[in-house]
């Protein structure tokens, strides 16, 4: 008896076939496969980011995406989600659009003007720097018998270029005054769909002791006339620990626009943080680098500002959560007025970015960017004495 052969899409016309399959089909029939693009454009003061992300999810026949802003202690967000099959060429959904202009270095984001909220914005995202692959994310369950994360990630940070319209006021975004970080990911992750509530509590990835993560990408640019190319500094550190049990990890390094790395071998965070709300409020990062040395950045954080990923549905959002089956289009929003407020913290939970400004303590070279963090459990020497 043949095997069954998933439909023809435009894709399928491409020389990119990498398995026995139609492009609509994934390798596994596991239901948390997503392929995910995430990014934000940010002020270089610290007074505007807007963000966006859209979710992929072939064996949910799902597309979903969000697109926001954040301004200070205000945060707007408009998502959207439709069935995969009735334009399976594309992730656009609703009022969102995504557009390859230059493979791995140029990126289009719309969010058109809709009835759910007062934004509107049309940019196109340039890499400064080239794409750069991130370390595969591959944890499995205590046990070993199952993987809850099987991905792979890049990133570029670059500049932005556009407009924004927010509560009737047009912003211009120009790459002098607006940077840009974005990732495109894919593979098995967690937190997709409703949680199943048949499988065996797993401290990994359910509800471990202690957690810290911490993902920072930041953009250093020569002063006007100093001459020199742009470079980055990539940081990604995370921890669950428990009784009898440590899952540590450290990966990144400093990049440069020619596409040279210089590695780290590993991340001591001395952060601290806001008890209230668990937001990043200063802090250091030392860096031993695995060509030999250390190096230390010194963080100051740029304002309120710092977009709110629980509302694009990360770790779920009133009940909602990536990769749902909503029908075949759903839109929805909010506003809130001040996501410091404890009701409002309670709704997007703490996984947020923080735009800061990075400092080098040996070069004094400056850079700024983006810090997404959590933090999970008794910290003590972060400010989080009680978790």
């Amino acid at each position: 008896m043949a095997g069954s052969i998933g439909p023809l899409v435009a894709a399928d016309e491409g020389f990119n076939h990498q398995i026995v399959e139609t492009h609509a089909s994934v390798l596994q029939a596991d239901l948390s496969w997503t392929e995910k693009v995430c990014g934000m454009a940010c002020a270089r003061d610290g007074s505007l980011s807007v963000n966006f992300g859209f979710g992929k999810y072939p064996n949910r026949n799902v597309v979903d995406g969000y697109g926001g802003a954040s301004r200070g202690v205000e945060q707007w967000t408009v998502r959207a989600s439709r069935a995969l099959a009735s334009d399976p060429d594309r992730i656009d959904v609703g009022p969102l659009r995504y557009e390859v202009l230059e493979p791995l270095r140029a990126v289009r984001v719309v969010l058109e003007p809709n009835a759910v909220q007062p934004l509107a914005y049309d940019m196109v995202l340039r890499g400064s720097l080239p794409c750069t692959l991130e370390e595969r994310e591959d944890r499995r369950t205590l046990t070993g018998y199952r993987r809850s994360a099987d991905q792979i990630r890049y990133h570029q940070l670059g500049v932005a270029s556009g407009w924004v319209q927010l509560e009737g006021r047009r912003i211009e975004v120009t790459p002098e005054s607006w940077l840009m970080t974005r990732d495109h990911s894919w593979g098995l992750r967690p937190a997709v769909g409703v949680p199943a509530t048949d499988l065996q509590p797993d401290p990994m990835d359910a509800h471990p002791p202690r957690v810290l993560a911490a993902w920072s990408p930041v953009l250093f640019t020569p002063p006007p006339g100093a001459g020199g190319s742009p470079w980055a500094l990539m940081l990604y550190y995370l921890l669950y620990a428990g009784e009898g049990w440590r899952h540590e990890k450290s990966q990144g390094g400093v990049e440069h626009a020619d596409g040279r790395r210089e590695p780290v071998e590993r991340i001591e965070p001395q952060l601290r943080f806001d008890p209230r709300n668990k937001r990043l409020i200063g802090g250091s990062f030392v860096l031993t680098m695995a060509g030999g040395g250390m190096r230390r950045f010194t963080l100051r954080v740029l304002g309120d500002t710092g977009f709110h990923l629980g509302a694009g549905l990360y770790h779920g959002f009133d009940g909602h959560y990536h990769g749902q089956w909503r029908g075949p289009l759903h839109v929805d929003g909010e506003h809130f007025a001040d996501c410091s407020a404890p009701d409002s913290v309670a709704r997007l939970n703490q996984f947020r970015d923080c735009l800061l400004e990075l400092r080098e303590e040996a070069s004094g070279a400056l850079g700024i960017g983006n810090c997404q963090t959590w933090v999970q459990g008794p910290w003590p020497a972060l400010g989080l004495p009680e978790g």
